[in-house]
């Protein structure tokens, strides 16, 4: 049966602002202003690579939250399932990055209490969206806000489940919103549901206290839950601006890990959102190449790749550009210095 929708993902939808170039926060008289969250980076950069893909979110009914829906509409993906918040209490989260150059780390300030997002309801979304995708995504930035939204956002998964839709899930842990304590407590009751995993090593050992080699921490997941595929990205950050980036895939149908050589010494322009564009891109060739993992870890580690070349928490690539990236990554030959 064909589904309205490859990818629905579920998360906040922010207004980003950072000092031009390298300027710091406390003295920069200028912002620049982004649309980005994760779930939408999901979603928008799957949907540039070809899946039919659409947000579900709750937007305030003001220019600021137009401005966010035109951004979600230029990024391809659908609005269907935007619900607006009239109320004058109404709002867009914000956060405030600041980039960084070594020794001093990129930052973040948020500013996203009591939006919009927090009076989202399961009552607002008609029964029909829970049968009209093919793969459910949703984060652990969305569960760490507490509240209905944490507990929509559990009945949602259970409502996709219930429909026989895979259902994804990216720890994606941020110590500004909750502690590793609070994320193990609440990430664990909702894993029974979870098909597709996506977790750093580092927050499996820091967070889920697990212990081991890479492949036995993924292995342990599959043994304690009925989750089908966990993978795990690998980064090195040299400096600020250089990075190199791979991942890590386990089959447990299979009993396989897939992985390939990683994209080394990375120019880094931004590096947020490119953990997004990996999960885009492992979903497009997951979805697209009939659960082939090798495929997904291709396409998850070129389009995080190149997300770092790009400004602001969205990708831009496109499929052809993501294959020459592939192709050029797997190339042990000369490589040209230009296209042209």
């Amino acid at each position: 049966m064909t589904k309205e929708y490859d990818l629905l993902t579920l998360g906040e939808v922010m207004l980003r602002l950072s000092p031009p170039g390298n300027e710091r926060l406390v003295r920069s008289q200028i912002l620049e202003n982004r649309v980005g969250g994760a779930e939408l980076n999901v979603a928008g950069g799957a949907s540039l690579l070809g899946l039919k893909t659409g947000i579900i979110t709750k937007l305030p009914e003001n220019d600021l939250g137009k401005y966010a829906r035109n951004t979600i509409r230029f990024s391809r993906v659908s609005d269907r399932y935007l619900v607006y918040d009239n109320s004058p209490e109404a709002r867009i989260g914000i956060y405030y990055f600041e980039y960084g150059a070594h020794p001093r780390k990129p930052g973040v300030v948020y500013d996203r209490k009591y939006s919009s997002v927090n009076r989202i309801d399961i009552d607002d979304f008609p029964n029909e969206m829970f049968s009209s995708t093919r793969c459910f995504l949703t984060t652990g930035i969305t569960l760490a806000l507490g509240g209905r939204v944490r507990e929509t956002t559990i009945e949602m998964m259970k409502r996709f489940k219930e429909q026989g839709v895979l259902v994804a899930f990216d720890v994606n842990f941020r110590g500004n919103l909750w502690t590793g304590f609070q994320a193990k407590e609440c990430i664990e009751s909702i894993l029974p549901m979870v098909d597709i995993f996506f977790c750093s090593e580092d927050t499996a050992r820091l967070t889920f206290l697990k212990e081991g080699t890479v492949e036995n921490i993924m292995k342990s997941f599959t043994e304690e839950y009925p989750i089908s595929v966990v993978s795990t990205t690998q980064r090195i950050v040299h400096s600020p601006k250089v990075h190199s980036f791979g991942s890590c895939t386990y089959n447990k149908k299979e009993d396989q890990f897939y992985t390939e050589l990683p994209y080394e010494n990375i120019d880094v322009i931004d590096r947020v959102g490119s953990g997004d564009a990996y999960i885009a891109g492992f979903l497009y060739g997951y979805l697209t190449c009939a659960g082939d993992c090798q495929k997904a870890v291709e396409y998850g580690n070129a389009a995080a790749a190149v997300k770092h070349s790009i400004p602001g928490d969205m990708a831009v690539s496109d499929l052809e550009e993501v294959n020459k990236i592939i192709k050029d990554h797997q190339t042990t030959g000369r490589r040209p210095e230009m296209e042209r």
